[in-house]
């Protein structure tokens, strides 16, 4: 808040007073020697050398995916135990894979399920063509199931009791 220090020319006469600025005014003077080593310094330490390969150990990828599945499944991380495992593989062993044309008709249903409640909410118009195309969709696949199995039954009857022999018939 000072006003600032008249500079006044010295006459020859008269000595030149140095004024004193405050530090933060003052120009900062360039230090004698650079801040840069040189290539030999740097060099001759550490700063070249490379540190040897340590490998790690190896790690089980296929426990690690599994337990990480696990965390994303459960939101838990725990250590399985082998006869935990082994009782899970025995009960997915006996119960038998559900049936695929039975899914095709739970699919079904859900979808018309969806479709009443859309319905109840005025929103039928909207979902009703997705819906329908979906539901003709499921029904052709449970067609095309349903030849197969046909055809297989039938040919199991055919091996099991051959019509062409009558003599087969008679014994």
């Amino acid at each position: 808040g000072d006003a600032l220090p008249l500079q006044r020319f010295p006459t020859p006469s008269k000595q030149p007073v140095p004024v004193s600025y405050p530090a933060a005014c003052q120009p900062r003077k360039l230090p004698a020697r650079p801040l840069l080593r040189p290539a030999k310094v740097c060099q001759a330490g550490d700063a070249y050398t490379r540190e040897k390969f340590k490998p790690q150990p190896t790690r089980d990828l296929e426990k690690e995916k599994r337990r990480l599945q696990n965390i994303l499944a459960t939101g838990k991380d725990e250590v399985e135990d082998k006869v935990e495992q082994l009782f899970i593989r025995k009960k997915e062993e006996e119960i038998p894979e559900p049936d695929r044309f039975e899914e095709l008709m739970n699919e079904i249903q859900e979808r018309r399920e969806f479709l009443a409640e859309m319905e109840a909410l005025g929103q039928g118009k909207k979902y009703q063509g997705i819906i329908l195309t979906e539901i003709s969709q499921k029904l052709h696949e449970m067609e095309i199931i349903d030849k197969k199995r046909s055809e297989e039954m039938r040919n199991i009857m055919t091996k099991a009791f051959p019509v062409g022999n009558k003599s087969n018939l008679q014994d």
